[in-house]
């Protein structure tokens, strides 16, 4: 007997293989298939032949599979399946050859994550393009995300519930203070905070994490100047006029003549991505949202 060459059965034979065995009838199968009862005979006919066995007891009632036709019927899913999947990957790919992703951040993050990531995105999918838009408040991300304006919001604060997010980084919330005063330990304590007057942001979201810290303080504290700017809070920091609180990435790059404390109680910005959860997004925002996650893992580990 000679052996069977696998690469003359036809994927259209396949095809009708798995029909006729969904359905146990040939005119079911060539109904669901679009295509003549004939064509469906004639097909699992000449898979028989060349396989050199029966596969369906044809009778009044339909077909049924015959014990070879149920042990063929598996891989013959399995190999329709894979092409499936194939051709779900060819149409992801032929998707990423172009289009846009528009990011959505508040300045510090859009200056200290961002590239990074962008750059992983863009070793990937070196055919989308990818802005960012850097705002000062959580709200004006929100709407530019409800709008249609953005795509992906980077945000620090709680989101609505329409949003769906993701923790990308922990900030921590640090004073500066001038080098020049030669404190020892790198954790100030209430009494020595209260000491100082304090220069903190203006911006709602900074605003009000440092307020309800500040409250904890068993000494007055002093609050001196908001500022909108982080550059403004470090060079009044540097000129002395008092102690800056801020996040740590929002200082960066810290001059050498300010130096790095911790507050008395620790605190903290947890920095998210958002999107959407109905929006309809684009195969390129899909792609980011995958590398953003995976770039997350990275900073965790």
């Amino acid at each position: 007997m000679s052996a069977i060459d696998p690469y003359k059965l036809k994927i259209s034979q396949l095809r009708i293989l798995v029909a006729v065995a969904d359905y146990r009838n040939f005119s079911e199968a060539a109904l669901h298939l679009e295509i003549s009862q004939s064509a469906v005979s004639h097909a699992i006919a000449t898979l028989e032949a060349e396989l050199g066995v029966i596969l369906f007891n044809r009778g009044r009632n339909g077909a049924d599979p015959t014990p070879v036709g149920e042990q063929l019927i598996l891989p013959a899913k399995q190999i329709l399946e894979l092409l499936q999947k194939m051709v779900t990957e060819a149409n992801r790919a032929k998707g990423l050859k172009g289009g846009n992703v528009r990011l959505v951040a508040f300045r510090s993050a859009a200056t200290h994550i961002l590239p990074a990531l962008i750059a992983q995105f863009r070793r990937q999918f070196p055919l989308i393009k990818v802005s960012v838009t850097d705002l000062e408040e959580n709200f004006e991300i929100e709407n530019r995300l409800r709008s249609g304006q953005g795509d992906i919001g980077i945000v620090d604060l709680p989101c609505s519930p329409e949003f769906e997010t993701w923790e990308i980084y922990r900030d921590e919330y640090v004073v500066l203070l001038p080098r020049s005063l030669k404190l020892n330990q790198t954790q100030l304590t209430w009494e020595q905070l209260a000491a100082y007057p304090l220069i903190i942001s203006a911006n709602n979201s900074c605003s009000l994490k440092i307020r309800q810290s500040l409250q904890r303080s068993p000494k007055p504290v002093n609050i001196a100047y908001e500022m909108k700017q982080d550059s403004a809070m470090t060079s009044m920091a540097m000129q002395g006029l008092g102690a800056a609180i801020l996040p740590q990435l929002a200082a960066e790059p810290v001059s050498e003549q300010l130096k790095v404390y911790s507050l008395p109680v620790p605190l903290e910005r947890i920095i998210k991505a958002a999107v959407l959860k109905d929006a309809l997004h684009t195969p390129a925002v899909f792609a980011f949202l995958d590398v953003l996650k995976n770039y997350t893992c990275s900073l965790r580990t």
